[in-house]
């Protein structure tokens, strides 16, 4: 207010380099503090004058003049647009050149803050030629710029395949993948970050990762102190498994599962959420494949998860990765049933108290796995009690699951009897000529017509 960054701005002209700098520091402190001081800084005409000069600087103004634009860039993507029309990241990419590990790790800073905003303006760092630099930035010996540049690479491939398969013909991944038992926490983070958006993208892209040999190593990784990297780690694993049989395969094979089984049980919240994910994934490819989770004991984990946690993403992402372990045989839907997941689901499908989020989230996943798990289930102890409490929307599939097992085991036929499933089913409304009329008629068949009286 007081008129400050157009006193400032000259100075970043004049005589002595101290002034000079010292005056960019200030304005990029100033950019830094909110998105209306960057944008005035922007208005006075500051960042062509700041860039024009750069090459000529000495070492520390470079790093300076890195941290305005980064100041800038970091807000918006039309203050990150502001920086790219004036010529920065030409600069910049001759600050990746720089002999100085302070001015390289300035420049990776300020492209990264360009890069994660949009694929447009990622793709205009890619264009500026940054990439393969970045990737000799992540070889260097300085922790801080192997940090720096790994997170670079991460926000470009995040994108789109196209900019992900710039990042690996820059030969990314087996420089990524050397990093990953390194004992610093935050590079670990960043590593399994980066070849996690590289693998997102497509099954090829995802095999590529896999080949640098990235598995038993990233392992590990679940069991670190770190949370980040326990979450970076799963996440990554889920990435992978997402795109075929034969890739959730060759981690059940590492014995991946068992792991990120593991991992879930040692921590809470949010950091259990991409290992639920890729349980989920990896039962929807086959039927073995979800029997290599309920082998290793995912069922009781994912019941946990549904009581235990409390925020509603949660809780959706382990009903969806229940539904899918029990849709794909009634041995599978049985495991599901015995361990008593189908009351817990049905209570957060019918839960009053439920955000609006939540019935919209979980709610929706918890009927979906509910409908999953039942079209297979012919466990009927746990089916019994959801007749005294289900819906109308479920209890046509739990009805139609008594109407196939009733007919043919007469030991069951007894015990619905006495826990007061037949009486229950007498209670129904159906509308008369329906497909849930057609199922009480098929279960009343079953018995004598006194007894159905």
């Amino acid at each position: 207010n007081s008129g400050v960054v157009s006193l400032l701005r000259p100075l970043l002209l004049d005589v002595v380099p101290s002034v000079r700098q010292t005056a960019a520091l200030g304005l990029g402190r100033l950019a830094d503090y909110n998105v209306d001081l960057a944008e005035a800084v922007v208005k006075a005409g500051i960042l062509p004058q700041l860039v024009c000069s750069l090459p000529e600087e000495n070492r520390y103004y470079k790093k300076t003049a890195a941290f305005v634009l980064r100041a800038i860039a970091k807000h918006s993507p039309q203050l990150a647009q502001a920086v790219v029309q004036c010529g920065a990241l030409e600069t910049l990419v001759i600050c990746l050149e720089d002999f100085d590990p302070g001015v390289k790790e300035g420049a990776c800073w300020a492209f990264d803050y360009i890069a994660r905003h949009n694929p447009e303006l990622s793709q205009a760092v890619v264009d500026a030629g940054a990439v393969p630099l970045l990737v000799l930035c992540i070889q260097e010996p300085e922790i801080a710029l192997k940090r720096i540049a790994a997170s670079t690479l991460s926000d470009i491939s995040k994108h789109s395949p196209e900019l992900a398969q710039t990042v690996v013909d820059a030969g990314a991944i087996a420089h990524l993948a050397q990093m990953i038992p390194n004992p610093d926490a935050k590079l670990k983070r960043q590593v399994l970050s980066a070849l996690s958006q590289i693998a997102k993208h497509s099954v090829d892209l995802a095999e590529l990762v896999v080949e640098a040999e990235i598995f038993p190593v990233v392992l590990t990784c679940l069991k670190d102190s770190d949370e980040y990297v326990k979450k970076n780690g799963a996440t990554l694993i889920r990435e992978i498994a997402k795109h075929s049989p034969e890739l959730s395969q060759l981690i059940v094979n590492s014995g991946g599962v068992a792991a990120v089984i593991d991992c879930i049980g040692s921590c809470r919240g949010t950091v259990r959420l991409p290992g639920i994910m890729m349980l989920g994934y990896v039962a929807a490819h086959s039927e073995n494949l979800s029997m290599a989770v309920i082998v290793s004991k995912g069922i009781p984990l994912l019941c946990a998860c549904l009581i235990e946690e409390h925020e509603d993403h949660i809780k959706a992402a382990a009903a969806w990765a229940l539904g899918q372990i029990g849709r794909h045989t009634a041995e599978h839907a049985r495991h599901v049933a015995a361990a008593n997941v189908l009351p817990t689901l049905l209570d957060i499908f019918v839960d009053t108290r439920s955000s609006e989020d939540l019935k919209m989230k979980a709610s929706i996943f918890a009927k979906k796995a509910l409908k999953n798990i039942l079209q297979k289930c012919t466990h009927l102890p746990a089916l019994e009690p959801l007749l005294h409490d289900a819906p109308p929307s479920i209890m046509k599939h739990i009805i139609g699951q008594f109407s196939k097992v009733l007919p043919h085991d007469s030991k069951a036929r007894r015990l619905f009897v006495t826990t007061g499933g037949l009486k229950k089913v007498q209670e129904i409304k159906a509308e008369p000529g329906s497909l849930l009329q057609e199922y009480i008629n098929a279960i009343n068949n079953c018995y004598p017509e006194e007894i159905v009286r």
